[in-house]
Order: C-alpha cells, then structure tokens, then sequence
C-alpha cells in the first residue's frame, strides 16, 4: 500500500548494478549489430555511422514517414557494412497480433508511433541472423566513446541488458521535465535510446506504448538483470513545445511508474501486486497529487513567462489523461502485458536462426501476404 504522503519516486537508479566508465575499462565485448530506428534524415545517423566503422560491427537502420533506406545506404562509407531497411506498414511486419494493442484500440490512449514495431522487429532480425549481442542506439543519442559500447556487450555475459547513462539532456517523460525544471529532484533510468541487449536469454519484447523499454527490462515478476555502464548524450529538444506529448505519454508513465514503485519497495516481491486494483486507486491518487504540485510551482512562475505557459497547458494535458485513467484498466493492461510474453516467446521459438543470408532473411521479417519491404546492403554485409 501506498503511504498517503508519497506522490513521487525521483529515482530507480537502485534497482541497477552501476559501473563507472573507467571501471573494466580492459574489457571488451563483440556487438553483433548496432540498430537504429529512425524517421528522420539520414544525417542523423551520423554518429551510429562512425561508431559502427570504429569498433567493426554493422549497422541496421529501420526507416519511416520521413526517412528513406535508400538515401540513408548513399550515405554510407564503404568501410562500414549496413543493413537499412524501410518499414512500412507495421501491421505487414511479422510480429504477433499483442493483446496490449488490441486493448488500447479504440480507447484514448493508442500509441501511434512505430518505434515498438522496430525495435520488435530488429530482435525478430537477430534471430533469424544468429546474433546474441545488438545495441539499440536512438538518432539523437551520441555515445562518449567507442569502449562505452564495448563494456557494455562485454556485460552481457552477466546481464540480460546494459544500459548506458544519459549524460546532457535527460530522458524523461513531459511531466518529470517540469518536475525538475521547477526545483524538483529528477534521475532518469535506462532506456532503449541507448541499450545493450541479450537476445537469446529470457526473451522479452517493447509493447506499443509510451515507456516501453522500462517494459522490455521486466520478467513476469521482477526486473531482468540490468547493469548501467558509460555515458551518453542526448540531444535537447522541447518537451513543452506540443502539449498532446504529455496527453500521449500520460497512460505508460502511469503503468511504468506505478509497476516500477514496487520494485522500489521490494524487489524482492516483484511487482505482482499491481494486478490488484487497490494498488493502482492509490496510485492514480498519487500521481494526481503529484502533477498538481508541480503545477502549483508552474504557476508561480512570471505571468508572462512563454515558458510557463507551456508547461501549464502540457501538464493540464496530461492531468486531464491520467483523470481517464481507470485501476482496472491498469490491471486489465498487465494481464495482456504478461499474455503478450508468452506469446512473443511462442513467436521466436518458430522463428528459424537463417545465419547471414539477407535475401532470405527479409523473407521472415513480413506476414504471408505482406508487401515486400525495401532494403538496402553493403557489399560486405553478411553473404
């Protein structure tokens, strides 16, 4: 039970094994593949085009909306091997039918991005390709060194996910932004902009909603073993230029934070009990009390403040979310959450391991029927 006078976890940072950056800095791991989603132009890949060459492995770029595969392969130098492929309709891809997505159609709260669909799509490619280490890296995320991603995989031995820190700007969602821009303590945890993973050990996969790499990290009663090691950048942006964001996040902060606060109590106990409607009435209160004292703070800020003003429509955006927000939806979402895990388990298990044979590799990447996606290669790149 929630104590009454808690609105606000400020950190998870406990619930991972921390290593300094110079810590096993002797140690290096092989990355069979760093894998960015994308919707932008390919100069935002860049950075993931220079990190690939230095430390030799490829690069999958998975494109969309704005973003072109083929532009994205005239961008690449001949020494790194590339793999860019452009995604398409998300229904076509060969993933399962989620009971989470079915259960969000039709309500307020479906997420219409694509950015699940790929990095679902890029663990389904690592099957079919035999590779046990991949590194999803976001186009806005630059990584301090070559070694970071290296120490990372080299982890993996141990851990079924490493993540790296964010440095810079941070990773948070719309409401946690205003918190710590109006003197609130915020941390932020290991995301997917910048995460190693195992593939082959405790398959898990990124529902299509907002927070969901906090989703991918848990078992179907803890949290994976997870480490954080290095340091990476994220690029600024504004998380109060467009208030439907925080509308749009409101539903998986709620699932991720109020799952993630009992693993703060007792990581030991899992978080089961947020099968249980009581957990979440208290919650939802808390995140109520929460959203409304940082928008005490908004307000006494300068009348005239542009600033202000933004963070008070985005807040009341996301008050007015979290007010639909219902404990025996919540519930109802992590019964289907844990039913989507033992189907995308059945779902790898009939995906065969090709090796590298792109060509019939793309094959398995669409649903019977499925228009033939795009895609583009290296020379070099597998056979």
């Amino acid at each position: 039970m929630l104590s009454r006078t808690e609105h606000h976890h400020h950190s998870h940072r406990h619930l991972v094994d921390m290593f300094d950056a110079g810590e096993r800095a002797d140690e290096a791991g092989a990355v069979d593949a760093i894998v960015v989603p994308t919707i932008r132009h390919p100069r935002w890949l860049t950075h993931a085009i220079h990190l690939a060459g230095a430390i030799s492995c490829p690069l999958v770029s998975l494109h969309s909306r704005w973003s072109d595969a083929g532009q994205a392969a005239g961008w690449m130098p001949h020494n790194v091997d590339f793999l860019a492929i452009d995604i398409g309709d998300p229904d076509g891809l060969n993933l399962p039918d989620f009971a989470t997505t079915a259960l969000l159609r039709g309500t307020p709260f479906p997420r219409t991005t694509d950015l699940s669909a790929k990095r679902n799509t890029a663990l389904v490619l690592a099957r079919l390709m035999g590779w046990r280490r991949i590194v999803f890296l976001d186009d806005d995320i630059e990584v301090g060194s070559p070694q970071d991603v290296t120490r990372a995989a080299e982890l993996l031995d141990s851990y079924d996910a490493v993540g790296m820190q964010i440095d810079g700007y941070p990773d948070n969602s719309v409401v946690c932004h205003a918190h710590r821009e109006t003197g609130g303590y915020q941390d932020s945890f290991v995301g997917g902009g910048a995460l190693a993973v195992e593939t082959t050990r405790s398959p898990s996969f990124f529902p299509n909603v907002y927070n969901e790499d906090w989703f991918y990290l848990l078992t179907d009663a803890s949290l994976r073993r997870l480490a954080v090691t290095g340091k990476v950048k994220q690029r600024p942006f504004d998380p109060f230029d467009q208030q439907v964001r925080a509308r749009d996040q409101e539903l998986g902060d709620v699932l991720a934070e109020g799952v993630y606060w009992l693993l703060d109590k007792d990581p030991q106990q899992g978080w089961k009990p947020a099968t249980d409607p009581a957990h979440w009435i208290c919650f939802l209160d808390a995140r109520d009390r929460f959203i409304a004292d940082i928008l005490d703070r908004v307000r006494q800020l300068p009348v005239d403040d542009r600033r202000r003003r933004a963070m008070e429509s985005s807040l009341l955006a996301a008050r007015g979310r979290l007010h639909r927000i219902e404990p025996d939806f919540c519930v109802a979402y992590l019964k289907a959450w844990l039913e989507d895990r033992r189907r995308w388990g059945d779902h790898l298990n009939a995906i065969p391991q090709l090796g590298p044979h792109p060509q019939d590799v793309m094959k398995w990447l669409i649903k019977d029927g499925a228009t033939t996606l795009r895609w583009w290669k290296s020379l070099r790149f597998a056979y």
